[in-house]
């Protein structure tokens, strides 16, 4: 294993941040991980890197960024109903979108296109368009940096949440995920009724609905709405979209009739965190190098020479402006390091 010093962490994140890492190494082999947990340079500073896609870069890295390159997809049941497959960490979430539609295997179309690799996704839960992950994962395989062994959480245990997960809390630091397994379904159960699907479908002129037909209608959408990482530096979605109580609704629908609601449950209701950025006047803001995304307020940008710094006071900022306007503490989805 080659682990080197002093590296350049700017082609590794797409917010495009220049920060340099104290050791970093690529993780290619399982074998790697026994040598890494017993390397005393690092107890307690291992910094997992996918796709940089997730993360904001605020001050040199100290301790080992591991970047996950392990590579590897296979078949390990099947029935007349469904397939479990289990795909190795490093491998790209949205290329596995293609592969399971190429094979007609149904389950994560609505997730396409999003960024990062298979072995944060878990980490995330990651959701868009009525679709979360947690559906269809079956497993997660995560190495045990102290025990120094690898550890099968079910679904049940991965305790996932909106936007969470174990491992963004006790698990946090302590474990690696290694690959995920997923059941995915022979037989579609289309999910169209979220956002702007159907409209995109008419749009598109689909008569006969497929996976791939609700797939590419996804990619449209993102692609029209979220600015390519290559062009300008970006992590998608920098906040959660927050869920408040039906009586903190009620209370805000008296001065804004317009606010957008998605049902939670009986008690609470979720509000486009984009709609309330963009009340409160952030859309298109530009501040240096830092701003809000001129289509989507979501996203927070890198227009070239920014610092991590820069974009963590801009977000900062709009947090206490939705608070102060709405009386809805926004949470940053984004990790900061």
């Amino acid at each position: 294993m080659q682990i080197v010093q002093n590296v350049s962490l700017l082609p590794y994140n797409t917010f495009g941040i220049d920060m340099p890492a104290a050791y970093f190494a690529v993780l290619d082999s399982d074998s790697m991980l026994s040598e890494i947990s017993d390397d005393k340079r690092f107890r307690g500073q291992i910094h997992l890197l996918g796709g940089g896609s997730n993360v904001l870069l605020s001050k040199p890295v100290e301790g080992l960024v591991l970047k996950n390159e392990l590579k590897g997809l296979q078949v390990v049941e099947e029935d007349d109903a469904h397939v479990w497959i289990k795909v190795q960490a490093g491998e790209v979430w949205h290329e596995l979108v293609l592969y399971a539609i190429k094979n007609n295997w149904a389950g994560i179309e609505n997730l396409a296109l999003i960024p990062g690799t298979v072995g944060a996704a878990p980490i995330q839960n990651i959701g868009a368009y009525g679709v979360e992950e947690k559906e269809t994962i079956e497993s997660v395989t995560a190495w045990h940096w102290n025990e120094k062994t690898f550890v099968n959480y079910t679904n049940s245990e991965c305790r996932f949440g909106y936007r969470d997960s174990i491992f963004k809390h006790e698990m946090k630091d302590n474990v690696f995920i290694s690959s995920v397994t997923f059941r995915l379904n022979k037989q579609p159960n289309f999910n169209t009724s979220y956002g702007v699907i159907e409209q995109e479908l008419q749009k598109m002129n689909v008569s006969t609905l497929s996976i791939k037909a609700i797939a590419d209608a996804v990619i449209a959408i993102r692609t029209s709405k979220l600015p390519n990482p290559k062009q300008i530096g970006n992590a998608g979605s920098f906040f959660k979209n927050p869920t408040i109580t039906i009586d903190h609704f009620e209370l805000l629908q008296t001065g804004y009739p317009d606010i957008p609601s998605y049902p939670v449950n009986n008690d609470h209701v979720k509000i486009p965190a984009a709609w309330l950025i963009e009340q409160c006047g952030w859309k298109g803001t530009r501040r240096g190098d830092a701003g809000v995304h001129e289509k989507q307020a979501l996203v927070l940008v890198n227009y070239g020479q920014a610092k991590g710094s820069d974009i963590w006071q801009l977000s900062t900022d709009i947090l206490q402006s939705v608070n102060e306007r709405f009386g809805i503490m926004l949470e940053r989805e984004v990790q900061v390091w």
